[in-house]
């Protein structure tokens, strides 16, 4: 088991990150809140979880730049109806210590303001979970600097997660110009998952 991998960063996206180890290309599915701790480094570790789907047998990494993000994804797979897509959805929605919130205040609606997580889903989430966060210790979210095409690369990001391009585009607008605190990639994903 990988748990995991420290090289030099080649490619770097909101929903994921192209890792060198010795040579070797790791390709690692990461969330927003992953991709805005990344940062500019040229060296970078992430945490590493590896699913295996069942049909076909193939396998796909997910990385975490912190544990707690890593225990915040294991917990939500561990919960009937909840896929590694929708637990990357979660944890770009909110970071780790504000899921963990949102699931302790048994916030329903703040969980169906997701993509994909529904009434039954977000009550099972709270349920299943609201007793084993509590014992996890998950640090407070950090605010990150601005980055470059922040437009464009939150339209990458809302693409490859699933969604229309054309209701992206449209959501990022309205995220942008309703915006009250400076934006960067995340920031702007965040809002704009509000407006789809």
């Amino acid at each position: 088991m990988i748990t995991h991998i420290d090289g030099k960063l080649v490619e770097k996206t909101p929903t994921y990150a192209v890792i060198d180890c010795s040579g070797v290309g790791y390709f690692l599915n990461i969330s927003l809140n992953t991709f805005s701790k990344i940062g500019t480094s040229e060296r970078c570790k992430l945490f590493t979880h590896i699913t295996v789907n069942t049909m076909d047998g193939t396998q796909t990494m997910y990385g975490f730049f912190e544990e707690s993000e890593r225990v915040m994804f294991r917990l939500l797979l561990s919960v009937s109806g909840v896929g590694a897509g929708a637990a990357r959805l979660l944890l770009s929605s909110f970071g780790p210590s504000e899921l963990q919130q949102v699931i302790v205040s048994a916030n329903v609606t703040g969980l169906r303001s997701v993509k994909g997580i529904g009434e039954k889903t977000a009550q099972r989430i709270i349920v299943d979970l609201k007793d084993k966060v509590l014992k996890e210790e998950i640090p407070a979210s950090i605010s990150f600097s601005p980055h470059n095409n922040i437009r464009n690369e939150a339209l990458a990001a809302l693409v490859m997660l699933g969604f229309v391009r054309h209701a992206a585009e449209k959501a990022i607008d309205k995220a942008m110009t309703s915006a009250t605190q400076e934006m960067n990639v995340e920031n702007t994903i965040k809002q704009a998952l509000k407006f789809l």
